[in-house]
């Protein structure tokens, strides 16, 4: 009798070097958990409400598989006031969380073996769904020297004849980096002027704090050529609820929600619902975790200062690049040593491309208390306390 076997593509796929810590740190007890991006805010009432009264009204069947046209169309509203130009209904494919959008647009604009450019340091799950896409990713290294923020030369020559899209994320996960409007223009510029898509991953659009957000698609020169990602996981604190959105030229937008149809089928009705409550609703909550992020931010840093660690200032999304490299450890080592001996979760830069090494990131998606806390013990471990002694 022939043994059954598992797939070796399963097997291929690389484990986010993120839920590995989280994994870590769910089995540390009293772990202060600096580590996953899960904002600890409660979803906004309203949203939660508009979900129950969804599901009690019976609104708990099958959806079309590019989402509700309800919701396709406040979404197409919204993008059309940022946008300054019309964004139609059929431009739009709610999607199962960004990550569900992100994949599906990879099968629907790149046939296998074609390649990907990724931002470096960048997402981590980003090279995962290449490998599930059967598509081949590559890297652009960010400037470290200006802020993570790319470099047209380093992306212009990294453009290979294999060579179909580019990955930019702004706000940036895992950097913090908030792009200006004329890096990402000249990005979009040179995807345009290649023949490539841009895929532009936007889901921290909400918070940007000394520089505004610039939407892709409103500086390129080709906005037919750009797919913008978004999500209301982090801006409405809704990552458990699994929805967001792709936003594309008509006949790219029907192939993801052809490709979402074949895996997926559809979003969840009642979840959608809710999503569309949370963009027509009061953004009050939007408003608060903005400033909330803010004042976290400007708390870890001082922190940082006053204990001589350097760091990579973020000026939007919810992380800190951590310098660790003076400790002489790989910052795998780093942040497993500060998770056994200090009970502090933080996730190692190299999860997030080769020029993540050398930092941790910190996530700051938790209390003030475990913010403080967490510098302290991190600059104990580094031998930056200077309570000590």
């Amino acid at each position: 009798m022939t043994r059954t076997t598992t797939s070796t593509r399963a097997a291929r796929l690389p484990r986010s070097g993120i839920r590995a810590v989280a994994d870590a740190a769910r089995s540390t007890p009293g772990a202060i958990r600096l580590d996953i991006g899960d904002p600890d805010f409660p979803t906004p009432d309203h949203v939660a409400d508009a979900v129950r009264a969804a599901a009690a009204a019976g609104h708990t069947h099958y959806g079309p598989a590019a989402g509700l046209p309800s919701l396709r169309s406040a979404i197409a509203e919204r993008l059309s006031l940022e946008r300054g130009s019309v964004c139609a209904p059929d431009e739009v494919v709610v999607s199962v969380g960004a990550a569900g959008g992100i994949f599906c647009t990879l099968l629907a604009l790149l046939d296998d073996g074609d390649e990907v450019l990724l931002p470096d340091p960048g997402w981590s799950n980003l090279v995962g769904m290449c490998a599930a896409a059967g598509v081949s990713p590559r890297h652009y290294a960010l400037d470290r020297s200006r802020g993570f923020e790319p470099n047209l030369d380093s992306v212009s020559a990294a453009v290979g004849p294999r060579t179909r899209a580019i990955v930019v994320n702004t706000p940036a996960n895992p950097t913090g980096a908030v792009w200006p409007g004329e890096s990402l223009a000249a990005l979009a510029a040179l995807a345009a002027e290649r023949g490539l898509w841009l895929i532009a991953d936007e889901c921290y659009d909400a918070f940007a704090y000394d520089r505004p957000h610039v939407p892709a698609a409103v500086v390129s020169p080709d906005p037919d050529s750009v797919v913008t990602v978004r999500s209301f996981s982090k801006t409405y604190a809704m990552t458990g609820w699994r929805v967001g959105f792709v936003v594309a030229a008509p006949a790219a937008a029907g192939q993801v929600a052809r490709a979402q149809e074949a895996i997926l089928s559809c979003p969840a009705t009642p979840v959608q619902l809710g999503a569309e409550a949370a963009l027509t609703g009061p953004q009050d909550a939007v408003v608060a975790m903005r400033g909330a992020y803010r004042r976290r931010r400007d708390l870890a840093l001082a922190a940082l200062d006053g204990a001589g660690i350097s760091y990579v200032r973020p000026r939007g999304a919810f992380y800190v690049m951590v310098d660790v490299s003076t400790s002489g450890e790989r910052s795998t080592d780093v942040a497993a040593g500060l998770l056994r001996l200090h009970g502090v979760a933080v996730v190692p830069g190299d999860a997030f491309g080769p020029s993540g090494e050398g930092f941790v990131r910190v996530s700051l998606a938790a209390p003030d208390v475990a913010i403080e806390t967490g510098m302290e013990r991190l600059a104990r471990m580094l031998g930056r306390d200077r309570t000590a002694a």
